[in-house]
């Protein structure tokens, strides 16, 4: 084993660094704030974001990046993917020049139309295959608290998959390779936009067989626009696809299914974001995803009605509607 820097703080971050330091690796957390760090060393704890969670005592934190990254085989982007250049153009020169980078970000940039990975790549000016994807069915809390859980690990070059995957590879955290990036970074921003749409409609009082048809046509959604990105379909049946999006679709520690439910009981957007202190994805990447479904000429129905919902100030009550009301199709179509 050998050294990991995880950058970034937050859930997820904690979360993943406390993993790796589980699965023997020698890690280091970077956060932007030193009381954090310190609370960290001292307490192994992060209550700001991991409450009732005790860290490993030897995963260490530190607020100064090139202390982080110094020396590191495998360095971990955990940051969202708004800011991110800026994060990278603050400290991206500290990366050892052949480290493997991981990019845990599961969002689009609504300027550009590019993925993490991409965000990623083209800040640091390397090639893009140094730029392996994780992604899956990985709630921060539970990872953190050590329950049963499994993940992809993603990258076209076989050997730089499996250096993560036992970066990452805890007694509780089962670790798959896929060589389909892109499938799997397009799953993983996708499930974030459908599970607000679920959120809605559990917000809005219906039932499961309504959920149920969310998180379907959902996924139909999120397999039409990653094959036609270039990913495997089969990609999308795995724990990036199927996985992630019904653990996003489910669960109440998902936020951006918190996001949706809200909105269904009729709160502002605004309002909703300004009191979480953990970023929703799904808002802001649903109108980048739908930008790039409409140059790929893919349809996404479920992805337009909630850019609606959150972009054009519509009723969700509407979006329900809107769905309903759409002409008669074959089950599987676009493939």
């Amino acid at each position: 084993m050998g050294q990991v820097a995880v950058m970034g703080s937050g859930s997820w971050g904690t979360a993943f660094a406390a993993m790796s330091t589980d699965a023997g690796e020698s890690v280091r957390l970077w956060a932007r704030r030193g009381e954090v760090a310190a609370e960290i060393n001292e307490q192994h704890t992060n209550i700001g974001y991991l409450k009732e969670v005790t860290l490993p005592e030897g995963l260490s934190a530190t607020a100064d990046p090139a202390g982080a990254l110094s020396g590191a085989e495998v360095v971990v982007l955990a940051v969202p993917s708004v800011g991110i250049g800026e994060q990278l153009r603050a400290w991206g020169a500290h990366i050892p020049a052949e480290a493997t980078l991981v990019s845990l970000i599961k969002g689009v940039d609504v300027d550009s139309l590019r993925f993490g990975s991409q965000l990623i790549s083209d800040a640091l000016d390397c090639d893009p295959r140094r730029v392996v994807v994780v992604s899956g069915p990985n709630l921060a809390r539970e990872c953190a608290a050590g329950l049963p859980a499994a993940s992809v690990a993603a990258s076209p070059e076989p050997w730089r998959a499996e250096r993560v995957q036992a970066a990452v590879m805890a007694p509780y955290f089962r670790v798959y390779t896929n060589e389909d990036k892109v499938g799997v970074e397009v799953a993983g921003a996708v499930k974030n936009v459908i599970a607000i749409a679920a959120g809605m409609a559990h917000g809005l009082g219906y039932g499961d067989n309504t959920k149920a048809a969310v998180l379907t046509r959902g996924l139909a959604e999120m397999t039409r626009l990653g094959v036609a990105l270039g990913g495997n379909a089969l990609t999308f049946s795995g724990l990036a696809g199927v996985g992630d999006l019904a653990a996003t679709c489910t669960s109440p520690q998902s936020r951006n299914r918190t996001v949706g439910e809200r909105l269904g009981r009729g709160e502002q957007l605004s309002g909703i974001i300004d009191s979480m202190n953990m970023v929703a994805e799904g808002v802001k990447s649903s109108r980048a995803l739908l930008g790039l479904a409409e140059r790929a000429g893919v349809e996404m129905p479920i992805t337009q009605g909630v850019v609606a919902v959150c972009h054009a100030g519509h009723d969700p009550q509407e979006l329900v509607g809107l769905l309903m009301s759409r002409e008669a199709k074959p089950e599987i179509y676009g493939l």
